[in-house]
């Protein structure tokens, strides 16, 4: 069993930037890469295009991704691990293998399966949100179980170059190569403690290293346009140091760790993860040079008998329309405009919403009070279960343009499907995965 592996975040979300990755890759010295681009909503709407065409469903970057990234991959010999299978991750992997025939590199793809378990909804099972049962939701899209290490570990051991899954939890992604080369049991809660720590840190990618934390009066960060993305060199008890490739932006310090230790985390005692039930109390971190913090604590308790599981669900059609006022009186000509569309149609809609952007579109009017700004936009959407009345709301901010009031440009008009996600819970005794290996 090794001592020490190096494992890098390439990315946090399935829009982050492309570069990082290939950096890390590059310079990184790692055994492994993880992309980290799956979110909730991400994978409802990858199941909405699975819907539409069978051989769709998987991340729409990946094929770029993989393009540009296997022949770093091969040269440093690092393994990928990634869920952009997304809600189809066999189709994923027959896109990698046909982009690996084309630049003539013999890898191995394991897939990961099981995290879909939409065909064994009843449609009575209550929602973690609204306790309500999943049918008042209207139609079903999805639902997609939060799979752990143990779904992972099988597709380390088979050797494969690329590990690709679905619905996973993001720190399984990085806690599984933590047990597979350092051959820890998954009853050992305090390394698995340990290792979600180091997984949590680093899912977010930017994030740890200044990214969402940076503010450029009260907490500024460098060089924000070149963002590193993190890494760690863990040991084999659990500790990590946390690291950049040196010469990119950002920062990593006590203060960025402290703020993504506590991202998305309702209680630091009770982290729970498909693996572990972590409690992040006792994590410490130390400042060893500059970029580089070793980590240390952290511990668990057993993993839980639920898993999470992802519900996604039509929830209707949303009609926006945008227009912009300047000069003297703005706001007063944007709030009457948005009182003539509100009266003409406002009853039609399910929900309704008028902002004028500059002045109380993220903080209501009160926050607003003695502001004059000299130009707004103006912002107007309603939320309708068919889309014609939704395409109705475009239609009348578009018609204010000689309807008044005056001075009104730049008009925009735009319809989209919503797609709502709740969460349930499910035994983890009725999820089961499964590993299939695909060769290029």
């Amino acid at each position: 069993m090794k001592e020490k592996i190096r494992i890098g975040c390439g990315a946090g979300f399935s829009g982050d930037r492309f570069e990082p990755a290939l950096l890390l890759t590059a310079q990184g010295k790692l055994d492994y890469l993880v992309l980290e681009c799956l979110a909730e909503r991400t994978i409802a709407l990858a199941q909405k295009r699975k819907q539409q065409d069978p051989e769709s469903g998987y991340d729409v970057f990946l094929a770029r991704r993989i393009e540009s990234l296997l022949p770093l991959l091969v040269q440093h010999n690092t393994r990928l691990i990634t869920n952009m299978g997304a809600a189809n991750p066999l189709a994923g992997a027959a896109k990698i293998r046909a982009i690996a025939q084309k630049l003539g590199y013999p890898i191995r793809v394991a897939v990961v399966l099981g995290d879909d378990v939409f065909e064994q909804l009843t449609g009575k099972e209550l929602s973690l949100e609204g306790n309500k049962p999943l049918h008042t939701y209207g139609k079903l899209i999805s639902a997609n179980a939060y799979l752990g290490v143990e779904s992972i570990l099988p597709a380390l051991n088979s050797g494969a170059e690329i590990i690709l899954t679905g619905r996973v939890a993001d720190p399984s992604l990085f806690l599984a190569p933590m047990v597979h080369e350092f051959g820890w049991s998954m009853e050992e809660v305090g390394l698995m403690g340990k290792g979600t720590v180091l997984g949590h840190l680093l899912e977010c990618a930017g994030q740890l290293t200044g990214g969402y934390f940076a503010d450029p009066v009260t907490k500024p960060i460098p060089d924000l346009h070149v963002l590193g993305h993190p890494l760690v060199e863990v040991r084999n008890d659990g500790t990590g140091i946390l690291q950049k490739i040196p010469g990119t932006g950002g920062q990593l310090t006590v203060a960025t760790a402290k703020e993504q230790l506590l991202y998305e985390v309702m209680d630091p005692s009770a982290y729970l993860t498909p693996d572990v039930v972590a409690d992040f109390r006792t994590v410490r971190f130390e400042s060893l040079a500059q970029d580089q913090l070793l980590v240390t604590g952290g511990t668990g308790t057993a993993q839980p008998e639920s898993l999470k599981v992802s519900v996604g669900y039509q929830a209707g059609w949303i009609g926006e329309g945008e227009i912009s006022y300047a000069g003297a009186h703005a706001v007063e000509r944007a709030k009457l405009a948005g009182e003539i569309i509100e009266k003409r149609i406002g009853d039609q809609f399910e929900e309704f919403r008028v902002d004028v952007i500059g002045l109380n579109a993220l903080h209501g009017e009160q926050l607003a009070q003695g502001t004059i700004p000299y130009e707004v936009r103006l912002r107007i959407a309603g939320k309708s279960s068919q889309k014609e009345i939704a395409q109705r709301v475009g239609e009348e901010v578009e018609a204010l343009y000689t309807n008044g009031p005056a001075g009104g440009g730049g008009a925009r008009k735009y319809v989209h499907e919503v797609i709502g996600v709740v969460s349930i819970l499910m035994d983890r005794s009725r999820i089961q995965s499964s590993v299939s290996l695909v060769h290029s």
